[in-house]
């Protein structure tokens, strides 16, 4: 302390000179209307530039919980699109609805990616939701793209993925154009491209057809999974060797959602009370 007051006493004559000088600026800026104009509008650049400057840091820190809460918007928009659809199908001529588990088929929970892999022939992603939030193995994983994969295992926390890009896994598709079906699985190869198999030659299949799931199985109908890439027909073949760009980059997955069927549990029951009989 001593020092700097020895610093200010021995530059005395420069601080002096310096504080007459900001009082004669203040004087000139207060009584002078150009001159405070300029000033004033040159400091209140100045100052937004500094406050966009400090908000766009503010910002980027916060791209995570942005993220998360728009995961979590997306799950619940698409929870009311589908109570929308099934109503419109469900409703009889006087509007009233003759099933109401039907508006409410698929319930939806958005979950971060915390590891995922697209480098191996059976590839596997991890998401930060489990058994606490009523997650369940089989299942369907989607995105705003596309569809994913399903939960093959959980935790309390967290669940295991299945992700399209294994080659054991078989997804029940159909060309959206013509509605013919068909089935996808990855070849382990490229992870942009998957194998849509079982087309038969008498379709008329085109580059740039979009490839959608069925509704036959987990995933609920009309999921986007890619668009044909390439067309090809064997000679004397039965089905057509489609390859298809995937919709969903699967190296730049952050956030997906869970579907939830409501009735999957009547449907798995009665389909097993009925292969029961047959034995």
């Amino acid at each position: 302390m001593e020092r700097l007051f020895l610093f200010v006493y021995q530059n005395r004559a420069f601080f002096t000179f310096l504080a007459l000088e900001l009082a004669c600026a203040w004087l000139i800026v207060t009584n002078n209307h150009y001159q405070g104009a300029k000033f004033f509008n040159s400091s209140n650049g100045i100052v937004a530039t500094m406050n966009n400057f400090s908000q766009g840091v503010r910002d980027y820190f916060q791209l995570r919980e942005v993220n998360q809460m728009l995961a979590e918007e997306n799950a619940a928009l698409k929870q009311k699109i589908n109570q929308q659809m099934q109503f419109l199908v469900t409703s009889d001529t006087t509007g009233s609805v003759q099933d109401s588990l039907l508006i409410n088929q698929f319930d939806f929970e958005s979950a971060k990616v915390v590891n995922n892999h697209v480098d191996f022939f059976k590839n596997y992603m991890t998401i930060d939701k489990g058994e606490n939030k009523g997650i369940m193995p089989g299942m369907a994983v989607i995105s705003p793209l596309g569809a994913v994969g399903k939960i093959k295992q959980v935790s309390n926390h967290f669940a295991v993925v299945t992700s399209l890009l294994h080659i054991d896994v078989m997804v029940s598709a159909r060309l959206k154009r013509t509605e013919h079906f068909g089935t996808v699985q990855w070849d382990g190869r490229d992870p942009d491209i998957v194998q849509f198999k079982y087309i038969p030659r008498h379709v008329k299949p085109a580059v740039g057809d979009s490839v959608i799931t069925s509704g036959y199985a987990i995933f609920p109908d009309g999921i986007m999974i890619g668009t044909v890439a390439e067309v090809d027909l064997r000679d004397e073949a039965l089905f057509y060797d489609l390859k298809v760009k995937l919709s969903q980059d699967f190296r730049k997955l952050s956030f997906v959602t869970i579907v939830k069927s409501n009735l999957k549990h009547e449907q798995d029951s009665l389909e097993q009370a009925i292969m029961n009989v047959e034995k």
